[in-house]
């Protein structure tokens, strides 16, 4: 009984001495950054194989930290606070990008409001925007090839019509909800493009 107590102790103090040595050293780390980089991702030590978006991320959200994975800088846990990197203030990494924002931390007031209006005003408005462009373009083309098609001509006509009055909806929609969200409603976040 007291061998299995001794060695069950000595256990014990082994894991215990083991830890405050790599407490004291700082070699902790994370087990996954917020890219998706894990240390123990590839069966074959050492990791070589971030994700493939990691180095936009890595830019993101860890200005600071070396572009190799393998150094592990976006895993370093703190000694101090035990934990690991925190990401850039204001950034976050989406499947779109790195959206940042002119906030220190996504929870303050107005975060959300400044998140749509950063998605309306610049992906949503300009890509709807490009589309309405395509479709003028395309149905000029219809118009310049239909060779006396009456059938071809409409079609192009409608085509181009309908092209413009996309484009004139874009532009007054985001008037419209600029003017909503800023004079009426006075959205925290919200400013004019």
């Amino acid at each position: 009984m007291r061998k299995i107590l001794f060695s069950f102790l000595f256990i014990i103090i082994s894991v215990f001495a083991f830890s405050q040595i790599t407490l004291a050293q700082g070699v902790r780390q994370a087990e996954c950054d917020l890219c998706g980089y894990c240390k123990n991702y590839n069966p074959a030590p050492p990791q070589t194989n971030p994700p493939a978006n990691w180095p936009e991320c890595r830019k993101c959200l860890y200005e600071a930290a070396s572009e190799d994975p393998l150094s592990g800088d976006t895993l370093k846990i703190d000694v101090s606070t035990n934990m690991p990197p925190t990401p850039y203030p204001g950034h976050m990494f989406t499947m779109i990008g790195c959206i940042s924002s002119n906030l220190s931390d996504f929870t303050q007031e107005g975060a959300a409001a400044n998140i749509v209006n950063l998605l309306l005003n610049n992906l949503i408005f300009p890509l709807s925007g490009g589309i309405a462009l395509m479709f003028l373009i395309y149905g000029s083309f219809l118009i310049l090839t239909s060779q006396a098609e009456p059938e071809k001509l409409n079609q192009g006509k409608r085509v181009v019509m309908g092209s413009i009055i996309g484009i004139i909806f874009v532009i007054f929609s985001v008037f419209i909800v600029n003017i909503i969200a800023n004079g009426v409603l006075k959205i925290p976040g919200f400013s004019s493009p």
